[in-house]
């Protein structure tokens, strides 16, 4: 990234994002307004993709709903993301957790979870 850029983003990005990784269990608290109302929505699955830098970077959330999959993009510097939990951590094998798309039922869930005292870099 150009360091001029850089510069002048470094001041807005926020500072209480945790740290999680792909395969992780996460909680996305987000504001919805509906009308002149607002109010905090959670969002819970496994992170799948993790892309981009700074404040630009985004994660991909997916979950289970009645049977069907659905997946959200957050972009993880934005003020509509109030917080993010990390339920459980895991240890995957890719980058990337696109496979879990194709399976079904518990499967789809399924990825190798991981002690917290065997993470690594935590």
């Amino acid at each position: 990234m150009n360091p001029i850029i850089k510069e002048i983003t470094a001041a807005q990005l926020k500072s209480d994002v945790p740290s999680f990784r792909v395969g992780d269990g996460v909680k996305v608290h987000t504001k919805v307004r509906e009308g002149d109302k607002e109010r905090v929505q959670i969002f819970a699955g496994i992170v799948i993709a993790r892309k981009g830098a700074g404040m630009q970077e985004t994660f991909t959330v997916r979950r289970i709903s009645y049977g069907e999959g659905v997946e959200k993009v957050f972009p993880v510097q934005s003020p509509n993301v109030e917080k993010i939990e990390v339920e459980r951590q895991s240890e995957p094998m890719r980058a990337r957790l696109y496979y879990l798309r194709d399976r079904k039922g518990k499967a789809a869930m399924a990825i190798k979870e991981v002690r917290a005292d065997k993470r690594v870099g935590a």
